[in-house]
């Protein structure tokens, strides 16, 4: 999902694509243990997105704050 995509989402949905995207990530460090993860750019393209989800979770909640 791309960066502006995220900032049309709501909070909740956000929310709920981090936690989807952690075990998306958990799934692809347990393929990579046991050798069968082909694309091992997979877990850090998915570490990013979780990354810039909560930034724009972070952005969202202060503006509300703020506001």
């Amino acid at each position: 999902m791309k960066l502006s995509e995220m900032r049309e989402k709501t909070v909740d949905e956000l929310k709920q694509f981090v936690v989807d995207s952690k075990k998306a990530l958990l799934d692809a460090r347990i393929k990579l243990s046991t050798h069968k993860l082909e694309n091992t750019a997979e877990i850090s393209k998915t570490k990013r997105a979780i990354a810039q989800a909560k930034t724009v979770i972070t952005e969202k909640e202060n503006e509300v704050k703020n506001a």
